[in-house]
């Protein structure tokens, strides 16, 4: 029975994580084009993916690990541009509803949000592109460079490997602080947690089962995705996809809060009212 679950895993497995880009963010990226609108969705999730994915590709020749894990790095890149395009295309305004929940897509208003240099909350899409090809033109040069030397080349394809991974690891750290700070899911497809649950699931088996060469920075970092994953499910349970705190405002207007200092409510005809005896009493001589 062990056996042949293994073997199930071992040509299931590539196959799903070659196609998991495609079929955790293509619906995404529909969801957002069809909307018009990327508000709730992180921007720093394609930010992650594409840095990771980059530094994994350029990890391989040094680590020489599963072919699969190699093709799933390189759909990817080409998802996470398609997803990162779409989502610059259909940025909310930062004064719209979710423009809070989607700081990453323009400057932000709460200094608590500030990067160096707005770093990844550029207003233009320009400058985003322009990371993206720095990143993969620095890879280049440091690959040329490195590479007729061995044993300091391991040593880099290492480091950049580690690197990679511990970043992909952090991949729902961003949508969890989103989630939290407005007490909902609202903008992030279910779909998508989805397959990132089944992902970590079928990875986490292969990993610890698979007779081909998976170094020890993918199951590490994978476990540590895995809880990351999973918490974000909890928080779906949790808060589901509903406007979140923003509603409370809206159906409660000021009018209708406690005056401070007193234990009644004081609602709008209540408080028109007070006005006009405060304005006849100060009428009469």
């Amino acid at each position: 029975m062990w056996w042949w679950l293994t073997a199930l895993s071992g040509s299931i497995t590539p196959l799903f994580l070659v196609l998991s880009p495609i079929l955790s963010y293509g619906d995404q990226a529909h969801s957002m084009h069809k909307s018009k609108s990327s508000a709730g969705f992180s921007l720093d999730i394609p930010l992650i993916m594409l840095v990771a994915s980059l530094l994994r590709i350029f990890y391989y020749p040094g680590a020489k690990y599963d072919t699969a894990l190699l093709i799933q790095s390189l759909v990817m890149v080409g998802v996470q541009v398609v997803l990162l395009k779409v989502a610059l295309d259909h940025r909310p305004a930062p004064s719209s509803r979710g423009g809070d929940a989607a700081v990453p897509f323009a400057k932000a208003q709460d200094e608590e949000y500030q990067r160096p240099y707005n770093f990844w909350q550029w207003k233009s899409p320009k400058p985003y592109w322009q990371f993206v090809l720095y990143l993969f033109a620095g890879l280049v040069v440091c690959q040329i460079l490195f590479s007729p030397f061995e044993a300091l080349y391991m040593s880099y394809s290492s480091f950049i490997g580690y690197i990679g991974l511990s970043i992909e690891a952090t991949l729902p750290i961003p949508q969890i602080l989103i989630n939290h700070k407005s007490r909902s899911c609202k903008g992030f497809r279910l779909s998508v947690l989805a397959m990132w649950l089944a992902g970590d699931a079928m990875k986490m088996f292969w990993f610890f089962t698979s007779s081909s060469e998976i170094p020890w920075s993918f199951k590490s970092c994978g476990i540590f995705q895995a809880c990351c994953d999973s918490y974000l499910g909890v928080q779906y349970l949790m808060y589901g996809s509903g406007e979140g705190v923003s509603n409370a405002i809206k159906d409660h207007p000021l009018h209708d809060y406690p005056v401070p200092g007193s234990h009644s409510v004081v609602t709008s005809r209540e408080g028109a009212a007070a006005r006009r005896t405060s304005n006849a009493d100060k009428r009469i001589p």
